[in-house]
């Protein structure tokens, strides 16, 4: 059996009901858990020696598997619904017991971290797992206690995971052989069923995202960075808009590329690791990324390999949701305390495939708090089964999946937080330009990153902005080094009719799922809104 090199906590698995397990392994060192995973069958070394797993049937998160453990404690904060969803203590103690049944007896990896690089807001994580990769995925992404931290380190909460273990729904209460069940008043998340370890990551995010605002902190699904003179700035957006491309900047220092929260003191990565996509992964377009998979302790999932066992981006087989998962001191130009100052500029990334919203607007705080709402970006047709035509698509906060509160107690924090900071908000499409999907074409990234660089240095402040007479948003007549005619969309078709009819009716999308929320905001917020 493998020993580890690093200390083991005074803190056993006892409060796990996993006392009698003698069979556990705690805090090993990368090389030892990549033997662990290559001898159990989970894992195989690339030609770059990187771990290369598959996660089997589940490729991605389960949102209809997890359920949260319906309290006294938390009833009336969490935003319940079918993003939310409740399970009973019974329900969840009947899982425990057959899950630490099942666990007992078999090898276990245990993990000790954090979540939180700002000590102040710091939770202390532990993971448990009878998966070795599951270990050394929490190694890359939460961050890494000193060995001393180690000896006494106190769980704050616990992450048990059985992938493995298959509910039977008829029996069990579950809705399928997977669940992720997060029990707030046990402080303990179960998994079982799935082995695809961004339950792990986002499970405690989520947990992140309930106890943060409760100290007035606001937690974020965004990219962070800054430059030299302290000069930060985050982006928000929903999956394949560019968040963790545009965050992965050479000439700016990378706070973190998914999960921050934002104190009294300044902005904080509450992560030690990035987990990036890389479907057309290329080191032409994103080269700090691509060069990771490259670098041993890098664990690439569901990549494909060719006969050389070096990865193929391009192909998407089994899933488009391919992934790399590193530390974030493997890009060389990451903070080096994962922590910023309170950031100059905030980013709303979209992808709008019907072609109709600008590369770039200027927000005031009232549009910026509808669209944070919101959150909109749009699926195109080819990435998602049933997807046949470019469809709107709405998540709360940018990342509805991952909020237990009622989206608004997130707007009204950031809010507050924009209003203090004298913050400027933006709105970036990195989608459609001159028609929709299918006729239009991509915005460039060299233009996309050219605007960006206008934004964040301040220059795009001295040019003169117009007003969309649709959406309302401020939109700068010119910005050095990037066509005139992308700016303003309307310019971009050829047929501005048939620009008005999708423009309104991208409007009326908005005006739709916006009623949701009218009656906990302000008149004013509402009408930030796109006019038909």
């Amino acid at each position: 059996m493998a020993k580890s090199t690093l200390p083991r906590s005074t803190n056993g698995l006892g409060y796990l009901n996993l006392e009698d397990n003698v069979d556990s392994i705690w805090n090993l060192s990368p090389p030892e858990l990549y033997e662990e995973a290559i001898r159990n069958g989970e894992a195989i070394l690339t030609g770059d020696y990187v771990l290369r797993v598959m996660t089997g049937k589940y490729t991605g998160r389960s949102p209809a598997d997890r359920f949260i453990v319906d309290q006294p404690s938390i009833h009336d904060d969490i935003d319940w619904g079918s993003i939310n969803q409740p399970i009973t203590e019974e329900v969840f103690e009947h899982l425990f017991s057959e899950v630490t049944a099942y666990l007992c007896n078999r090898k276990l990896y245990v993990k000790d971290c954090y979540a939180g690089a700002d000590e102040k807001y710091q939770l202390n994580v532990r993971v448990v797992s009878e998966a070795a990769y599951h270990s050394l995925f929490a190694h890359n992404m939460f961050v890494r206690p000193s060995e001393e931290a180690l000896k006494n380190h106190i769980p704050d909460f616990t992450v048990l995971a059985a992938p493995h273990f298959k509910a039977d729904p008829s029996r069990d209460g579950t809705s399928s052989e997977a669940f992720i069940l997060i029990n707030f008043e046990k402080k303990l998340i179960l998994i079982g069923g799935t082995l695809y370890s961004g339950e792990v990551k986002k499970g405690i995010f989520y947990v992140m995202n309930y106890l943060l605002p409760q100290q007035q902190v606001m937690a974020m699904h965004c990219s962070a960075n800054t430059n030299d003179e302290g000069n930060a700035a985050l982006f928000f957006g929903l999956s394949g808009t560019g968040k963790t491309t545009l965050s992965s900047d050479e000439s700016r220092i990378l706070i973190g590329d998914d999960e921050h929260g934002w104190s009294e003191d300044g902005i904080f990565n509450i992560e030690g690791g990035c987990y990036a996509k890389t479907i057309n992964l290329s080191a032409e377009n994103e080269p700090l990324i691509y060069a990771t998979t490259k670098i041993p302790g890098t664990i690439l999932e569901n990549v494909a390999l060719d006969e050389d066992r070096r990865p193929d981006f391009t192909d998407v087989s089994l899933t488009q949701n391919t992934r790399c998962a590193y530390p974030i001191h493997y890009i060389p130009n990451a903070s080096d305390d994962g922590t910023g100052h309170h950031p100059s500029n905030v980013i709303f990334l979209t992808c709008d495939a019907f072609g109709v919203l600008p590369p770039i607007s200027r927000l005031t705080p009232e549009q910026a708090m509808y669209h944070f709402i919101s959150g909109y970006t749009a699926k195109i047709a080819g990435t998602e089964r049933g997807v046949a035509a470019p469809k709107a698509t709405f998540s709360a906060c940018f990342g509805a999946p991952f909020m237990p509160l009622h989206p608004v107690r997130y707007a009204t924090l950031l809010a507050d937080k924009l209003r203090q900071h004298n913050t400027s908000v933006w709105f970036l499409n990195t989608g459609w330009t001159g028609g929709p999907h299918g006729v239009g074409r991509r915005m460039s990234l060299p233009d996309t990153r050219r605007i960006l660089s206008e934004v964040l240095s301040g220059n795009i402040e001295k040019t003169t902005f117009k007003k969309d007479p649709i959406f309302g948003l401020s939109i700068p007549v010119e910005v050095q080094g990037v066509p005139g005619d992308i700016l303003d969309p309307r310019n971009s078709w050829d047929n501005s009719a048939a620009y008005n009819r999708k423009a309104n009716q991208l409007a009326s999308m908005f005006a739709e799922n916006f009623a949701q929320y009218e009656q906990e905001v302000s008149k004013n917020i509402t009408e930030a809104g796109p006019k038909i």
